[in-house]
């Protein structure tokens, strides 16, 4: 063992300098040697850098904090052992004294105040007084029920987390449901969208189409003389004023039919002629007011 400590004694300290960490590095081999003596081995040799030595050093000083806070603990319950086995020995004293030695009782008085000892014991108290007992009781039972009370706690939000948890499995349930069946619409909804392309792609084409016919039709209606002015309500009334016109106008060609069988009167037939044809440019006439006032209008 010291040459182990010596070996160690010897190492190289890289990063120690100074008097300060001369002692930490004493310090801890002696508080290294201690534990390892005590575990009945022998200290295993590296290298006492800065970092290693500041790093033991500090479990060094916890260490023994600790072991003399253990000691003062124990110090303490030896004290008390002590002082309750003199007692012990006192009371067994003075029941011996007055003939309640525990050789001279019954076996069932001693079952009972060893019963009664160890519920002191189970209560915490130091005395087998019946108020202790009381008391010690009465803390028991507010124990007893604020546990019962934070078990109902519990047992509450468990039961919320169960319904949460329900829920949740339900609504995966469905998700996954809907999932699969989002999946299943996917292929005819591919081929209805493929559809729907091609039925596009057609419709543009009819577009493109029906925009060429009408600007072929647009410039067609510019070279015939067509103006916004005759639209369709303009063109109805002058059929309208035709049809007026032509049962005026009926009566006198019956008339001229008439006249062409009757027999040559070449005189007569000559001012009716003149007659009708006068009848016939008034009517034409007629025609063309109308349609110029009708024209005028739509303006």
């Amino acid at each position: 063992m010291s040459d182990v400590i010596s070996t160690v004694a010897d190492a190289p300290v890289t990063d120690a300098k100074g008097s300060s960490d001369a002692a930490r590095i004493a310090e801890v081999k002696a508080w290294l040697t201690a534990q390892f003596d005590a575990a009945g081995k022998d200290v295993p040799d590296f290298e006492y850098t800065h970092r290693s030595v500041a790093h033991l050093y500090n479990l060094a000083t916890v260490s023994q904090a600790k072991t003399q806070a253990a000691n003062i603990v124990a110090n303490d319950f030896r004290q008390k052992a002590a002082e309750y086995r003199s007692q012990a020995a006192r009371i067994r004293e003075i029941l011996e004294n007055v003939g309640l030695a525990q050789e001279t009782l019954p076996s069932n008085v001693v079952s009972s105040a060893q019963v009664l000892a160890n519920v002191a014991n189970l209560l915490n108290i130091r005395d087998t007084e019946l108020s202790s007992f009381l008391v010690a009781m009465g803390d028991i039972s507010l124990r007893k029920t604020g546990v019962e009370e934070k078990r109902a706690k519990v047992q509450k939000e468990s039961k919320i987390l169960l319904d949460y948890t329900r829920k949740a499995i339900q609504r995966l349930t469905y998700l996954k449901r809907t999932l699969a069946q989002l999946e299943d619409d996917v292929a005819p909804c591919e081929a209805q969208m493929e559809n729907w392309k091609t039925n596009l792609a057609v419709m543009a084409s009819k577009e493109r189409q029906y925009l060429q016919q009408y600007n072929n039709y647009k410039a067609l209606l510019n070279r015939v003389g067509y103006t916004p002015e005759v639209n369709h309500g303009v063109l109805v009334e002058m059929a309208e004023h035709r049809k007026d016109l032509e049962k005026k106008t009926k009566p006198i060609l019956d008339t001229l039919r008439s006249y062409q069988d009757l027999p040559p009167d070449k005189a007569l037939a000559a001012l009716a002629i003149e007659d009708k044809k006068r009848q016939y440019a008034a009517a034409e006439k007629y025609l063309e007011d109308v349609l110029q006032s009708a024209l005028a209008t739509s303006d």
